[in-house]
């Protein structure tokens, strides 16, 4: 359960940066448009000038591009193009090739037809591996954009396609008649955009407007005028002999009340999903005061006495998992890095009890090399404490293949490494499990507030996964609903974190021990910090050498042996004369040998390596270098 928590709370931290960061998944992920502005004018003989000014966040990119698709009931040609730089009062003219490029070279353009038979415009801008916010303006004319039929002139034309790869802050756009209309009123116009978030108006006599918030990769932008046929006195080059006035009021009045229908929909949809936030939010707030009150209720367990140093081991029959278990208050799991300290602990308890002999031998390069020789096999497989008969199995079962009964440290250390994933995941929770239940037996451990525990647990990893779950439909729903949604979606989120904060605290205050646990712990952590400052008492407080091979089994456990060692060496400064191998032989062992290093440690490593091995991981793809297309632009209505 400690292990979903801690996944839990990454995730949710994971969750908060992509909310953050998040960008519609249609859209490249490194470029983004502040501001898209078209100035269009249409000239006498009903050809286009467009300006295109692209404010844009460009990351890694080399290319930008533009295509439109060809269609001669749309247009004719486009011709004219030209690219510059208007960055900060840079004035910069591209320069054209008349080659089409994969990656264009920086500060060149081109405008061509392409592969696919599109027109495409392409300029360099040389940012494969930087950042940067650049303004650019292309222009082009388009031949041929105006129909002129028998009763009006029209011009319908896809300023953005579905193609279209980025997501833009803001695309506006102004729309330049050649000469004035008598009335505004003359000029019919119509916008299309699949986020019904625009807004077109004819502002005055020969001028259009438009504006689009919050465009989404993915979507399209179209607009459609009608003007009178004396706007325009040159000659035009599409010529239709028939009226369009008629069908094109029919067509748009049947678009126009789906749109509106589509917006009361949506709204109708908006306030059900406001009410729902509200009606889910009222409860997790009743939820956190709950929380706060329960906490701010649960009186704290305390040491019936306070101690500061505990000059002797708390309980003789507790094992190394134990003490680990109390001195860091553990309530249901054990790090990885903790199941080898207890397993190199554990293994020098054998020691003490006469199961295992761990010796010193001369190698054949005449060092020092420490093995281990099984000496009681049925003793260990009768030991009370369940968590050391667990390690005690499993160490006799890297003995099987040792003919001699003598296991190096070496061949330990390989043996573990070679354990499949879940013969190192059973150990662990056979020690987990063993530990625990004698400390349940010895009424250390409360049943009822470890069940609550695990329960109320369980209860926070749900608020943690309905989070994140929630967390990841907010993009669909402000996708769905529009940007209107975006405040209930963070408020809602707010309240759940805020609730998942209230929850964890108050199941951190939740005290698995009994008074008698709570007791212990005290001891064991006295211990502990005795261990580790002694040196600096009085001598007279520090205990004869023979109960120091019993304390260094739990400075193993606790990960201070190295510690107490060198401690022991100052307070004893004849210890290695004193210190004999019949008489003390572990403590021989760690006086005469670098034998923390060498072997508790090199256990501990081994045994946390293959627990995180049995445990998963995995790597990630890598990306390469990609020429960002922005497909998308001209062409006719749907």
């Amino acid at each position: 359960m400690e292990k979903i928590k801690r996944l839990g709370f990454v995730l949710l931290f994971l969750v908060l940066f992509l909310i953050i960061g998040n960008k519609s998944n249609a859209a490249s992920s490194d470029l983004e448009l502040n501001n898209l502005n078209f100035d269009i004018k249409i000239l006498e003989n009903g050809d286009m000038l467009v300006t295109e000014t692209w404010n844009i966040d460009i990351e890694d990119t080399n290319t930008l591009y533009k295509t439109f698709k060809t269609d001669i009931n749309k247009y004719l040609d486009i011709k004219d193009v030209k690219v510059k730089e208007i960055t900060d009062g840079i004035n910069k003219d591209f320069t054209e090739t008349s080659r089409l490029m994969y990656h264009v070279t920086k500060d060149y353009y081109y405008g061509l037809i392409n592969d696919n038979g599109d027109f495409e415009i392409a300029w360099g801008v040389g940012l494969d591996n930087e950042s940067d916010t650049r303004v650019y303006e292309i222009s082009y004319t388009v031949e041929g954009a105006v129909g002129k039929y028998s009763d009006y002139n029209q011009l319908y034309w896809q300023f953005v396609g579905e193609d279209f790869e980025i997501d833009a802050n803001k695309i506006t756009g102004t729309i330049t008649l050649p000469k004035e209309v008598e009335n505004k009123d003359e000029i019919r116009v119509w916008g299309h955009t699949q986020g019904l978030n625009g807004e077109i108006y004819a502002t005055d006599n020969k001028k259009i407007e438009f504006t689009i918030n919050d465009f989404k990769a993915g979507t399209y932008v179209e607009i459609r005028t009608l003007f009178p046929l004396e706007v325009l006195d040159g000659e035009v080059q599409r010529t239709y002999n028939h009226p369009i006035l008629e069908d094109v009021l029919e067509e748009e009045t049947v678009w126009a009340e789906e749109a509106n229908r589509l917006r009361t929909q949506r709204m109708i949809y908006v306030v059900i999903f406001y009410i729902v936030v509200a009606v889910i939010s009222i409860l997790l707030i009743i939820n956190i005061v709950r929380k706060i009150k329960l906490v701010g209720a649960r009186k704290e367990k305390k040491p019936s006495q306070e101690i500061i140093y505990f000059r002797e081991i708390p309980r003789a029959d507790s094992s190394p998992a134990e003490a680990v278990f109390l001195e860091k208050e553990t309530k249901t799991d054990l790090f990885p890095n903790d199941t080898g300290k207890i397993f190199s602990a554990t293994l020098l308890n054998l020691s003490l009890k006469k199961l295992i002999e761990i010796q010193s031998t001369k190698s054949e390069k005449d060092k020092n090399e420490i093995s281990i020789r099984l000496i009681d096999k049925e003793g260990i497989l009768t030991l009370e404490n369940k968590d050391e008969k667990a390690i005690g199995k499993f160490l006799i079962s890297a003995f099987e293949k040792q003919e001699d009964g003598v296991l190096t440290v070496k061949e330990l250390e390989k043996f573990i490494k070679k354990c499949t994933s879940t013969k190192i995941l059973n150990l662990q929770e056979d020690i987990r499990q063993g530990a625990k239940m004698k400390l349940l037996d010895k009424k250390l451990v409360d049943k009822k507030e470890q069940d609550k525990y695990g329960k109320e647990s369980g209860v926070q990893a749900l608020f943690i996964f309905f989070f994140v779950f929630c967390a990841c439909m907010s993009f669909a729903i402000v996708e769905w609903l529009g940007s209107i949604a975006v405040a209930g979606c963070i408020a809602f989120e707010i309240v759940m974190f805020l609730n998942i904060i209230a929850n964890g605290i108050a199941v951190s205050k939740i005290s698995v021990f009994t008074q008698e646990g709570i007791d212990e712990i005290a001891k064991w952590k006295g211990l502990k910090k005795y261990m580790e400052e002694f040196s600096l008492l009085d001598k007279k407080e520090v205990p004869e050498i023979a109960i120091w091979e019993h304390f260094l089994v739990f400075a193993t456990a606790f990960g201070i042996a190295d510690k107490v060692l060198k401690q022991l060496k100052i307070v004893y400064p004849d210890i290695e004369n004193t210190v004999n191998i019949n008489t003390y032989p572990y403590m021989y062992l760690m006086v005469h040998t670098d034998f923390s290093r060498s072997f508790s440690n090199a256990i501990s490593t081994s045994m946390s390596t293959a627990y995180t091995s049995a445990s998963g991981g995995g790597g990630g793809f890598s990306s390469g270098g990609r020429r960002r297309s922005v497909a998308g632009g001209g062409g006719g209505g749907r």
